[in-house]
């Protein structure tokens, strides 16, 4: 297909365009960093030039040479042949400015938790200057445990996967950021080997999709690791374990963040004597919840 195209588009401008048409033509699914066609085009060609991601303008009417026609060409035809994530391809992800790499071993970082962890959870967390231990469950790549470095500067965080994949990514990038001697990567099923260790501050982005959803996935989504993603017949299975056992692992007046997607009203209906809060985040006021470990 791309291919093809190869000493007929001259321009970036000219892979552009054909770009934008077969993706559209193909019927691609956007949701991993792109909400639409145009934009996922220009951020691969762009990368795959090596060009600065943020100028488009001045590299429009640039030609390209043979060898770089062919990479472009190579890259835009896994993208709509194969149904590669653009993440994948180009093996970074972008959260809240910060850069992750990543690959198929773990899902793309995306969470709506990113922004309230670099706001240090105001105003749920009374003194997030007291924070000196936190944890990050089902860390995939570590962006949220990287963020909460970030966000948390005296505090020690515990990065905890399931997946031996997934931590060996998580690795690349605690080392990328220089975090190793702040972040410990533990190879847990969620609180399983944390026995004794306590927190104030506890994140998780775990899987949560239900199984009629894990059913109609679009393609891309299925390149991503199932284990991540689906979470039993209403996709709370994960979300009960944590609600089971945090408040072992929370110090007093310590804090329990958890993203859920669309499962408030499962949620609520299965735990009906807990009280919730429910912050306003991009994708509304039901993605994410936040509990005490008093009200646990």
């Amino acid at each position: 297909m791309f291919k093809d195209a190869v000493g007929q588009l001259l321009t970036v401008r000219d892979w552009l365009r054909y770009a934008v048409s077969r993706f559209n033509q193909a019927g691609l699914f956007f949701g991993h960093g792109s909400q639409e066609a145009y934009d996922e085009a220009a951020y691969l060609i762009l990368h795959t030039l090596n060009l600065p991601l943020d100028r488009l303008d001045p590299f429009l009417d640039a030609r390209l040479l043979p060898e770089e026609a062919q990479r472009v060409a190579a890259v835009l035809d896994r993208r709509v042949e194969e149904r590669v994530p653009a993440p994948y391809l180009t093996h970074e992800a972008w959260l809240q400015g910060y850069r992750f790499y990543v690959d198929e071993r773990v899902i793309v970082p995306r969470s709506f938790l990113a922004p309230l962890i670099l706001e240090q959870f105001q105003p749920w967390l009374v003194e997030p200057e007291l924070v000196t231990r936190a944890l990050d469950l089902c860390t995939g790549s570590a962006c949220l445990a990287i963020l909460l470095a970030q966000a948390f500067p005296d505090a020690a965080i515990d990065a905890v996967d399931l997946s031996e994949d997934a931590l060996k990514v998580a690795q690349r990038n605690v080392a990328d950021y220089r975090l190793e001697d702040r972040i410990d990567l533990v190879q847990s099923d969620l609180f399983e080997n944390l026995r004794g260790r306590r927190y104030d501050l506890i994140v998780s982005n775990p899987p949560y999709v239900d199984a009629q959803a894990m059913a109609e996935l679009p393609a891309e989504y299925r390149r991503e690791p199932e284990m991540a993603l689906g979470s039993g017949h209403d996709g709370l299975d994960a979300v009960r374990v944590i609600l089971r056992h945090a408040a072992e692992h929370l110090n007093p007046g310590g804090l329990l963040a958890v993203e859920i997607g669309h499962n408030r009203a499962a949620l609520e209906a299965a735990f009906p004597d807990l009280e919730f809060f429910w912050p306003e985040v991009e994708g509304g006021e039901d993605m994410i919840f936040i509990v005490t470990r008093e009200q646990l």
